[in-house]
């Protein structure tokens, strides 16, 4: 039996100016992503496509959603493997390549977390490599990683900090 999930979101367009898309400058790229129950996202194309830089574009939201996919995946892992997961910050990076005739792709996203572990009384080296090799199962478990059709590295920094003591 398949465990299918479904997922609904409403992208409405909220820059036609007047007239349209009677050309491809009078019409602004502005729209609102919005799902029940959730704070709507102020949408655009990026800005040199004619978009509003200060809106969210869809290529920063495909690289947010690798980025976070990623972190969920990697603390299911984390836990399951008995390492203590204290902070995770994430700069990823993508790069997307414009064809000629208008279109393009991504060619491919670096991940680049910044994870923070405490050892748990274990060497710090010990905790530090099992931290670091999670991310490959991490990634093998990202429904948006494995729905590309591009490479999404990884480049983990893992920093080990002895087990905390209450005080």
């Amino acid at each position: 039996m398949k465990n299918e999930h479904r997922y609904t979101v409403q992208v409405l367009w909220t820059g036609n100016r007047g007239a349209g898309t009677s050309d491809y400058r009078s019409y602004g790229r502005d729209h609102l992503i919005s799902a029940e129950g959730k704070t709507t996202i102020d949408g655009s194309s990026d800005r040199v496509f004619h978009g509003d830089a200060e809106r969210w574009n869809p290529e920063e939201l495909l690289l947010s959603a690798l980025s976070q996919c990623h972190l969920l995946s990697y603390l299911h892992v984390a836990a399951a493997n008995g390492v203590l997961v204290t902070g995770y910050a994430d700069e990823p990076v993508g790069t997307m390549v414009q064809s000629a005739g208008g279109g393009g792709h991504f060619t491919h996203v670096v991940l680049r977390p910044v994870v923070r572990v405490e050892s748990g009384g274990r060497p710090a080296e010990e905790v530090a490599a099992l931290a670091t090799r999670l991310h490959v199962e991490a990634s093998e478990k990202c429904f948006i990683a494995a729905s590309v059709n591009f490479p999404v590295r990884h480049e983990p920094v893992t920093v080990v900090a002895p087990l905390a003591t209450a005080g």
